[in-house]
């Protein structure tokens, strides 16, 4: 097989060793090879770095397994080209398995120019992926302890949720004060504390808040309570930080927004997730099975079987989702007008796939020619 790498080296990550192999030459029956094992400790991952520059190697490779790779990446990033390797596509014949020897055999498929690259975008890109992905966390934690409350109330009889239809909206939010301070909310709490549309609603926002709170129910409320201000605490300080790395994408942002269904916060986990140089994609199609939004090959015999999505990237995956629900909400749009269309035919879900498949193939195309979103005409 022909040689690609001269001096390349293999990487067998783990959480306490790394298992380094190198390979030197250009001829097969001239290679130079040479396996070590280091510790994961930073000082180590110097020495490594070091002896990788002693022996002259300009390439190396290793698998994406947990969140190992990473230190060992931050650190050598700088000073060799290093593909980070899907652990699916470069598995050994199984049977003869050792670290030394995955070492070996991921070596071997680089030096041959066998390892196809994994997706890593640059430090901004990252920091603001671990944000977004936070917010989304803390965001789901917020959404557990609403719940929570929700269910505290029903159980006393409390049924505001079925007058109001955002408990935890300006007015609801005052209500719910109110009764965790006195254990009770009366007609003359409801007048003071309601606001806008509400007001016609006085007398059954009244007769809503009226159950069977004791003290143990009131104190469960409480500390949720405390945990959501907490919380949204929390929110809004990541906010502020993932605004901070928006503004060096300022021109990708606004571009994003002119898709309909898209805005800031959805904007800002597409720019993390996929960065903004398309470049680290061939084309659209590698774009939108790299995000699991691609329907799957499965053909044997010349029968095709299933087609279901093949798995990607979760973060970007549903986002898009989210995305091609709003749009299919709007009106006199063309996306929209597409999705019911497939809908009818397909199902809402199957539907909602091919929709996120459309708009990250035209996030594609708007970030590489730097275009806004142009509306298709309705036919």
């Amino acid at each position: 097989m022909e040689v690609f790498i001269k001096n390349c080296a293999g990487l067998d990550v783990h959480s306490e060793t790394i298992v380094a192999c190198v390979l030197k030459g250009r001829h097969e029956n001239e290679v130079y090879q040479e396996t070590e094992t280091f510790p994961t400790l930073t000082k180590d991952l110097f020495r490594l770095l070091k002896w990788l520059e002693s022996h002259e190697v300009t390439h190396i490779a290793m698998e994406s397994t947990g969140v190992y790779w990473k230190p060992v990446f931050n650190i050598l990033e700088d000073f060799f080209d290093i593909t980070l390797a899907n652990a699916q596509r470069i598995k050994n014949v199984p049977g003869r398995k050792t670290d030394v020897s995955d070492a070996e055999w991921i070596a071997k498929l680089l030096r041959h120019g066998l390892i196809e690259k994994s997706f890593v975008p640059p430090v901004e890109i990252r920091e603001l992926r671990d944000l977004t992905r936070l917010r989304k966390k803390w965001i789901g934690h917020l959404t557990s302890e609403k719940n929570r409350i929700q269910k505290v109330l029903e159980s006393s009889n409390v049924k505001l949720s079925t007058v109001i239809s955002d408990v935890f909206g300006v007015s609801g939010r005052k209500l719910l004060n109110r009764l965790i301070e006195q254990g009770y909310v009366d007609e003359a709490d409801v007048e003071k504390n309601i606001h806008g549309r509400l007001a016609p609603k006085k007398q059954l926002i009244t007769d809503s808040l009226f159950g069977t709170l004791n003290e143990h129910q009131i104190f469960l409320i409480r500390q949720s309570w405390r945990h959501i201000e907490y919380l949204e605490s929390l929110v809004l300080e990541i906010e502020e930080r993932i605004n901070q790395l928006l503004q060096n994408y300022h021109e990708e942002l606004q571009l994003l927004m002119t898709i309909p269904g898209i805005k800031k916060d959805t904007a800002a986990v597409i720019i993390a997730e996929i960065g903004v140089n398309m470049n680290q994609f061939p084309t659209s199609q590698h774009l939108a099975s790299w995000a699991g939004v691609s329907p799957g090959n499965h053909e044997s015999a010349g029968k095709r079987k299933s087609m279901r999505s093949i798995k990607g990237n979760p973060h970007i995956k549903s986002a898009m989702c989210e995305a091609a629900w709003a749009v299919s909400r709007s009106r006199n749009r063309w996306l929209a007008n597409k999705y019911w269309s497939l809908a009818a035919r397909r199902g809402k879900k199957k539907a909602l796939v091919a929709i996120s498949h459309r708009m990250l193939r035209i996030i594609y195309s708007m970030l590489l020619n730097k275009e806004p979103y142009k509306e298709p005409q309705l036919v």
